[in-house]
């Protein structure tokens, strides 16, 4: 059994696999960055001002612990908010990643279809032969 997970592990699909995911991990983490950093600043300067990643709907305001010297008196409570600011910028980063799927299949798609279409070289011993039964034909 173990012998065989050994053989599964090492074949060269499941290397693939593993190398595809990981530069995709990578490839969306330079996206998000890309999306936060770059593309979201102009867009909301362009909507006067707009920081998507703040825009958010409280629904409970957050509260400071109340302290009397070291003894906490009230406990701190976490302030709960729909953050659709954040949404937005991951619906944003799908979009852009999406197009960078499709272009990138596009391109591969054209350089396939150029592969296909182009004439394949005869082998070389085909080639010899045909000038030699040309050079027989001419005598």
């Amino acid at each position: 059994m173990i012998k065989e997970f050994k053989e599964f592990i090492l074949k060269g699909n499941m290397i693939d696999m593993a190398v595809g995911i990981i530069i995709g991990a990578a490839f969306g983490t330079v996206v998000k960055s890309l999306v936060a950093n770059v593309v979201m600043p102009p867009v909301g300067q362009a909507l006067g001002g707009v920081d998507f990643s703040a825009m958010k709907k409280v629904l409970q305001e957050g509260k400071a612990a109340v302290m009397d010297g070291e003894t906490e008196v009230t406990a701190a409570v976490e302030e709960v908010a729909i953050n659709y600011g954040v949404f937005i910028n991951d619906i944003i980063t799908l979009l852009i990643v999406g197009f960078v799927v499709f272009i990138g299949v596009k391109v591969y798609n054209g350089m396939q279809k150029k592969e296909e279409e182009a004439p394949a070289e005869p082998p070389a011993q085909e080639k010899l032969l045909s000038e030699i039964r040309d050079l027989l034909a001419s005598k």
